[in-house]
């Protein structure tokens, strides 16, 4: 398995999740920054299932070039989302480097018989996904200079807002398997959840939920590196209904940087859990898909 996060029990009430992440800049205000990378970081925690405890900083930065305000604004940035979390900052290590990175390393709890796996997917089961895609095309966007000031300012709020209300609601409702929607894009954290959960999964595009822009620019040939190589990684496991848009499976190969949750749940509590997740500030909650016995490990966009 490929889970988000180690769990590690230390009673029969409480497991440790334990998770760590950190990565460059993908925007320029180096506050969002910290935000960005702070709320990336908690979200293998929420993904498992569990609460975040604390969080320490991982810090990587050229201190001969760069002048200390903006590492003081990055952890300032950090600060911000780790205490939305609800989690303590209980301290860090950094480093000199010429490349400057920041993230965090999570700790957080949850009751060892009940934390989420990519595992547990179960064939009749509904995939629903809690943000829309496009975050790793528009930063692409941002680098080249070409994305306007209120696109940035949207992907920033929407890579900030904490996967916090989607765990909450999960555990509320009840789910079988969740995975959090990051370096592998859509297509690939799916072919994860399908292998490891030994389950085909029917992909219906058409209820996929995508920033608008993100076509516009992909159309364009703004697709990440790393867009065209989870492309590749899926290729052999992935079956596309040549009425799907080519442009619509570039943005579901993209990788995404703090991506919203993939959650499988039996039929019969999906709308209860959208609902559910749009009462927890998570408006762009939408049914995607659905798990299949047939076609194990195979993933089907129609």
């Amino acid at each position: 398995m490929s889970d988000d996060a180690g769990i590690y029990r230390l009673t029969n009430e409480i497991a440790l999740v334990q998770t760590l992440d950190f990565f460059t800049p993908i925007v320029n205000d180096p506050f969002e920054f910290g935000r960005i990378a702070a709320a990336n970081s908690l979200s293998d925690v929420y993904a498992m299932g569990g609460r975040p405890l604390t969080a320490m900083n991982i810090v990587c930065f050229p201190v001969k070039d760069m002048d200390k305000s903006i590492l003081r604004s990055i952890l300032q940035g950090g600060l911000e989302v780790i205490h939305k979390a609800n989690a303590a900052m209980i301290g860090g290590h950094s480093v000199e480097d010429p490349e400057l990175k920041y993230g965090l390393s999570v700790t957080g709890i949850v009751h060892p018989q009940k934390f989420l796996t990519n595992a547990g997917a179960k064939p009749g089961d509904l995939l629903i996904l809690t943000k829309p895609l496009g975050t790793g095309i528009l930063a692409t966007a941002l680098k080249a200079g070409v994305l306007d000031e209120e696109t940035t300012r949207q992907i920033t709020e929407l890579m900030v807002t904490l996967n916090k209300g989607a765990a909450e609601a999960m555990a509320e409702v009840g789910a079988n398997a969740c995975t959090d929607i990051t370096g592998f894009g859509l297509l690939g954290h799916c072919l994860e959840m399908a292998k490891a959960s030994n389950v085909g999964i029917k992909i219906n595009t058409k209820k996929v939920p995508v920033i608008p822009e993100a076509k516009t620019f992909a159309s364009m040939g703004l697709v990440p590196g790393g867009g065209y190589a989870n492309r590749r990684f899926c290729s052999k496991r992935l079956e596309i209904d040549p009425s799907v848009d080519p442009i619509l499976i570039d943005v579901m190969s993209d990788p995404q940087t703090s991506g919203g949750l993939l959650i499988s749940v039996s039929e019969s509590k999906a709308d209860s859990l959208v609902r559910k997740l749009i009462e927890k500030n998570t408006p762009s909650a939408s049914i995607v898909g659905e798990v299949v016995k047939k076609l194990p490990g195979i993933i089907r966009c129609s």
